[in-house]
């Protein structure tokens, strides 16, 4: 609920309000009281326009238990205490504490220090350990303000309490997260200069390396996405020459136990988003081969890394079409592939470009299940009036017709049959294909 609360902006409210009925009917006796108030705030902020003031999305249980929160951290933790209505003599006490800090000459004592006698010199604090402190005491007041509010029964929506979050959720695009410090471990953090070296190598095009091992590779797995994404920065992976490409993709692939699906994704878009996006001719063959090798084992993270954002993107061209025409024909797609990869091109929006990718994948007669295919099929049916003049089109649907015929359906047929018959180049290409046939 959690991860859906932060991700929600780049989900589809048509399938995210199913899954909250769902969960909004468990069976068990005693559901998650934290599970339904979660729930409850995605729910409001699916509803725009909707009146919530005064509603707390918390049962009387959750409040009950914030509340206890909140007095077990008071004695602890700075500023977080229940609300309560403020004493005089306290504030009093406050404005006294303030003015004599401000005098010169006098240092005001941290609080919950004892005074010391003279001469004797307090005990160092490290600087980190300072910062975590200011910064912990610049959160309190956020935090407390937020757990408050749910105590008291208040208002709380995602769309108010977390604009931060959701607007980085909605730039993510991706597998990144909201903007956090991220470190690499020490351990890897000291193999980066060995890290480099490699790649040098591996771009000079030295014989003999295959065989090799790849201990330095195996770091990947201790990594957390955002980390193996600060690595790749350091390496500078989107600026290895193609000859360096093909060697680290032969690498990564050899790796065993083979790599998370968010680890992959992030070297995914790494290595070859940018370099395929800034193509302005066809791709080289180490390229081509580096990218179907790729995505003949890591189908998943190619789609969300490269075929989406690649077929989205407004500066794709000519080029750019000839490598995922390349890659929909490669041989080593297994058939569950093929339909991993048919569901992603029916998610993105469709133009010229997407056609003929579509149609070079269409043309390896996927697979796919009768749910699927009517999918498709409403797709083409949808998209055929806004396409009249377009030839992608014209060979995209003759390609669907001829390998497809058994699973279109009278009524399909009759669907397609008038955004067809306005495509001029469909009729033309058609009636050359009925006069070859008719031929002596």
């Amino acid at each position: 609920m959690t991860l859906l609360m932060a991700v929600r902006p780049a989900l589809p409210e048509d399938r995210l309000l199913p899954l909250l009925q769902i969960a909004r009917q468990d069976p068990s006796p005693d559901p998650d009281a934290w599970l339904q108030a979660l729930g409850e705030l995605l729910r409001r902020g699916l509803d725009g326009g909707v009146s919530t003031e005064g509603a707390s999305p918390l049962s009387e249980r959750c409040q009950r238990q914030l509340r206890d929160l909140c007095r077990k951290l008071s004695p602890g933790g700075r500023r977080l205490k229940l609300t309560q209505p403020p004493d005089p003599e306290e504030e009093e006490e406050e404005e006294e504490e303030a003015k004599s800090s401000q005098r010169p000459g006098k240092r005001k004592e941290p609080e919950g220090e004892p005074a010391r006698p003279d001469g004797e010199r307090a005990p160092k604090r490290f600087r980190c350990s300072e910062g975590v402190e200011e910064e912990s005491r610049e959160e309190a007041p956020a935090e407390h303000e937020s757990l408050e509010t749910l105590a008291d029964g208040g208002d709380t929506s995602p769309t108010k309490n977390q604009p931060e979050c959701m607007e980085a959720a909605q730039s993510l695009g991706d597998t990144r997260g909201p903007a956090e410090c991220v470190e690499l471990p020490k351990a890897i953090q000291d193999q980066v200069p060995r890290l480099q070296q490699l790649l040098r190598t591996f771009g000079e095009g030295l014989e003999g390396l295959e065989d090799a091992p790849t201990v330095e590779l195996q770091l990947l797995h201790e990594c957390s996405p955002s980390q193996v994404d600060l690595l790749c920065d350091q390496l500078q992976l989107p600026q290895l020459s193609d000859t360096g490409l093909l060697r680290l993709c032969t690498r990564l692939l050899s790796l065993s136990p083979d790599l998370s699906l968010s680890n992959a994704t992030v070297l995914a878009r790494s290595l070859f988003l940018g370099r395929i996006l800034s193509l302005t001719s066809s791709a080289s063959r180490l390229l081509t081969t580096s990218l179907t090798s790729f995505c003949a084992k890591y189908t998943h993270p190619v789609c969300r890394a490269l075929l989406g954002p690649v077929l989205r993107a407004p500066e794709t061209g000519p080029a750019q079409t000839e490598l995922l025409c390349s890659l929909m024909k490669d041989e080593a797609l297994e058939p569950d592939r093929q339909v991993l990869i048919l569901g992603q091109i029916l998610e993105v929006p469709w133009r010229e470009q997407t056609f003929l990718v579509l149609q070079s994948l269409l043309e390896r007669q996927v697979e796919m299940t009768p749910e699927k295919f009517n999918v498709l099929m409403d797709r083409l049916c949808k998209e055929g009036p806004a396409t009249t003049a377009s030839m992608a089109y014209a060979k995209l649907m003759l390609t669907v017709m001829n390998k497809y015929q058994a699973n279109i359906t009278e009524t399909q047929r009759l669907s397609l049959a008038a955004p067809l018959l306005l495509n001029t180049t469909f009729l033309r290409k058609s009636l050359q294909a009925a006069l070859r046939h008719l031929a002596p």
